[in-house]
């Protein structure tokens, strides 16, 4: 079993009580700035859980803060959605294989023009959710008399606003635009966007029908399909929680929690290739076979503000080129910001928010191969910080 906890998000009571109800003896987890998990068993593997609250931003803030405090393998978004295709039955669970952000626009002369932006889940993640799917071993989890739901895959909408209607702009907007999408909700977007801002962490969204956004949710809420719905989702993501949790046995699976430098070098003899004045290394890399690690010095601060610079002038270069997008590069930049103040405070709090803006730096840049190595390299400079 993983001694990683999967961390799982809702955003209404009710969803987070589905889940809760799954947990073994859940244990209160208090984050320093508030927010209030609980941890518990869950059959095969141990469950973060907290409640978020409605909407894309609540969600993405406090997802980017279990992420930080737990360094799960995987995150899960558990909760209920409208269908937007008559096919899809309320109570079953449409799992996200993409999560469109639909508000994106720009409004001009001619009309409104849609800037989709998405998010693919994991393939791996995804792969161990269909085979749930295609066996039915999750329904095991469900009461003997419940109707049997259908697990269906697709991409979901994650807006702003609920959506209640067949016939509206709104409804009529992501028909032209999302025509695909098998669900709508409203937080799925900000969690997807926290997953690949840190380091692509496997996020999945799980959403039981509990409407079928068409005015006619006010006779489906009284009909009691939104606590059916979550428990429906509740019981496919414990199965799928268990399932990811069993693949983490050795902690590898997805991004893991960057190794304390005396872990990382443990039993071997570290020797350091430094350039000097003029001098260049041809190639820098991580750990080589002989236990020769190639960089700079990481005793010396100095060249920690120096990788730092010369990082900024490689994520121009790179913005420049189109090999980061606009949203990417003005985060990225932040984020350096941040790096570079924290280094020049040199306090204890400093040294932590450092190494912080630095994760989240690699999030950002982790598609660009020569960025993302040259960021380990950085990485490995602050373990040597006093």
């Amino acid at each position: 079993m993983s001694n990683r906890p999967i961390v799982i998000l809702t955003a209404l009571d009710l969803e987070y009580q589905a889940i809760r109800t799954l947990l073994d003896q859940p244990r209160l987890h208090r984050h320093e700035h508030g927010t209030r998990f609980e941890v518990g068993g869950l059959g095969r593997c141990e469950v973060a859980l907290a409640h978020v609250g409605t909407g894309n931003q609540a969600a993405a803030v406090l997802a980017e803060r279990a992420i930080s405090e737990f360094h799960p393998p995987a995150l899960l978004f558990v909760g209920v959605a409208g269908a937007l295709h008559s096919h899809i039955a309320l109570g079953d669970i449409v799992v996200a294989t993409r999560v469109y952000a639909y508000h994106g626009a720009t409004s001009e002369d001619s009309g409104t023009r849609s800037r989709p932006r998405s998010w693919e889940t994991s393939h791996a993640a995804e792969q161990i959710a269909r085979h749930l799917g295609r066996t039915g071993a999750w329904l095991r989890a469900l009461p003997d008399d419940a109707p049997m739901p259908h697990v269906h895959f697709g991409p979901i909408a994650a807006g702003e606003v609920v959506l209640n209607s067949k016939v509206s702009g709104h409804a009529r907007w992501i028909d032209q635009n999302y025509n695909d999408a098998s669900a709508i909700e409203m937080e799925g977007a900000g969690v997807a966007q926290a997953g690949h801002l840190n380091g692509a962490l496997p996020v999945v969204v799980v959403r039981g029908i509990s409407d079928r956004a068409d005015g006619t949710k006010e006779d489906t809420d009284r009909a009691q399909w939104q606590p059916r719905a979550a428990a429906n989702a509740a019981a496919f993501a414990a199965a799928l929680a268990q399932e990811i949790a069993a693949e983490d046995r050795d902690g590898t699976w997805g991004p893991s929690k960057p190794a304390a430098r005396g872990e990382e070098m443990r039993g071997q003899h570290v020797t350091y290739n430094i350039a000097r004045d003029s001098a260049r290394v041809g190639v820098q890399a991580g750990v080589v076979h002989g236990g020769i690690r190639l960089g700079l010095d990481p005793s010396q601060s100095l060249d920690l503000a120096e990788a730092l610079t010369a990082f900024r002038a490689q994520l121009r270069r790179a913005h420049q080129e189109g090999r980061l997008d606009d949203h990417e590069y003005e985060a990225a930049e932040a984020e350096l910001t941040t790096a570079d103040e924290a280094l020049e405070a040199q306090t204890p709090e400093s040294k932590s928010k450092l190494k912080l803006a630095l994760k989240r730096l690699r999030g950002l840049v982790s598609d660009v191969a020569e960025l993302a190595s040259e960021l380990a390299n950085i990485i490995a400079l602050t373990q040597a910080l006093p």
